[in-house]
């Protein structure tokens, strides 16, 4: 691969050059030949290079016309490259029947929530997730309630996915140096949820308003969806605030709401919130 790559502001370049740092991700990623795994961000191809030793081919997501122009000279045949748009790429149509997809990468920090959500929407044709991200998103993705991190966030990964921080990277193992912390994350989803949702959009729906407005109490941040009789109803306290609550607890709420409304016949009205500060 060529070095003399400008990194793109645009595209959140931070390309991983620390040799220690990308043999600790290949040894807890645990590649093995058959796998479809599949590489978000590949880069200058630091991660790439050494899960080809692995495995026979791959898949690899990149937007940057040009890196991807100079992995498929490089690699040639042995990798697949999607240049597209990982935001809008479909990633359940690269998973085969029985062979489920392994993601890796180095995610572009300046899009890393909203990429993260696109994922969950894909985790059941995922078999795992490992990724360096932003300190601050896996410390947010990992809190529990009671947590000044915990929000949107962690309530839809958790409710999806095993959450393992694996080990924290210094600035100085990228070029250039990113200006934050950054930290490896696994995420396994579960093929049995551990919490049941009888419907995952109003589930999500409740969870977007109750942290949009997270300084209010969960009577009013999400009276318009469900009642503080009904929130009373599932064994919640109306005055309590959405960072309190667990993810079984936003899943009692959601699954009474949706009962209640099939028994009544009546719509329960959707929040108008675009979502919370801190996702």
């Amino acid at each position: 691969m060529r070095s003399d790559h400008r990194p793109r502001k645009r595209f959140g370049q931070h390309f991983l050059q620390d040799q220690d740092i990308i043999a600790r991700i290949i040894a807890a990623f645990r590649p093995d030949p058959g796998e479809r795994i599949v590489e978000i961000g590949p880069g200058r191809g630091a991660l790439t290079r050494v899960l080809l030793d692995h495995t026979a081919f791959m898949d690899v997501v990149e937007i940057d016309r040009d890196l991807a122009s100079d992995l498929a000279e490089v690699y040639g045949e042995r990798l697949h490259i999607h240049q597209f748009d990982a935001l809008k790429f479909d990633f359940c149509h690269l998973a085969g029947p029985g062979l489920p997809l392994r993601i890796i990468g180095n995610l572009p920090y300046n899009i890393s929530t909203p990429l993260l959500f696109h994922l969950l929407a894909a985790s059941d044709c995922v078999l795992d997730m490992l990724f360096m991200l932003q300190k601050e998103v896996v410390d947010r993705m990992a809190a529990g309630p009671g947590s000044d991190d915990y929000g949107r966030l962690s309530v839809m990964v958790q409710w999806r996915c095993r959450v393992e921080r694996l080990f924290a990277v210094p600035a100085s193992a990228f070029s250039p140096p990113p200006q934050v912390e950054s930290a490896v994350v696994r995420l396994s989803p579960y093929r049995q949820r551990p919490v049941a949702v009888d419907n995952p959009d109003r589930f999500e729906q409740i969870v977007r308003a109750a942290f949009s407005q997270r300084r209010k109490v969960v009577r009013n941040s999400i009276g318009r969806l469900i009642g503080p009789e009904l929130i009373a109803r599932a064994g919640i306290d109306p005055n309590r605030r959405a960072q309190t609550l667990s993810v079984a607890d936003f899943a009692a709420l959601a699954n009474l709401s949706v009962h209640t409304e099939r028994q009544t016949g009546n719509s329960v009205q959707r929040s108008t919130d675009t979502g919370e500060n801190r996702s």
